[in-house]
């Protein structure tokens, strides 16, 4: 009873007999249980969401960003300011050189392309 009480309040000093043993043991349960015991632990099967932006050196000291249709609000009316906007929020103060629509086989635009740069 001893020998039990001993081992389960961990009062071998470290490096005896005893405290390999139990340190041995808990090793064992750590890697042999997965094996046997079902925790239920499985990876979710939820897809990834696509980048939100994509950021590139456009080769001319500038840059372009590649953004989502969605994460375009559209509150002022003008496409060119709600781009402007939507970039800002990601690079600081920029001025945009030019932009471009992203349509899908059906003519829906997808997404823009903005080329900016630092001023």
């Amino acid at each position: 009873m001893k020998l039990l009480k001993n081992y389960i309040f961990w009062t071998y000093e470290r490096g005896s007999l005893h405290y390999d043993i139990m340190v041995t043991l808990i090793l064992l349960f750590l890697f042999i249980s997965p094996h046997y015991i079902d925790f239920k632990a499985h990876p979710q099967d939820t897809p990834l969401q696509p980048a939100q932006t994509l950021v590139q050196e456009d080769g001319h000291g500038g840059y372009l960003y590649t953004l989502r249709a969605q994460d375009v609000r559209q509150a002022t009316g003008d496409l060119n300011s709600d781009l402007l906007y939507a970039v800002v929020q990601y690079a600081g103060p920029v001025t945009m050189d030019k932009s471009e629509e992203m349509k899908d086989a059906h003519g829906k635009v997808t997404g823009y392309k903005v080329w900016v740069h630092r001023p």
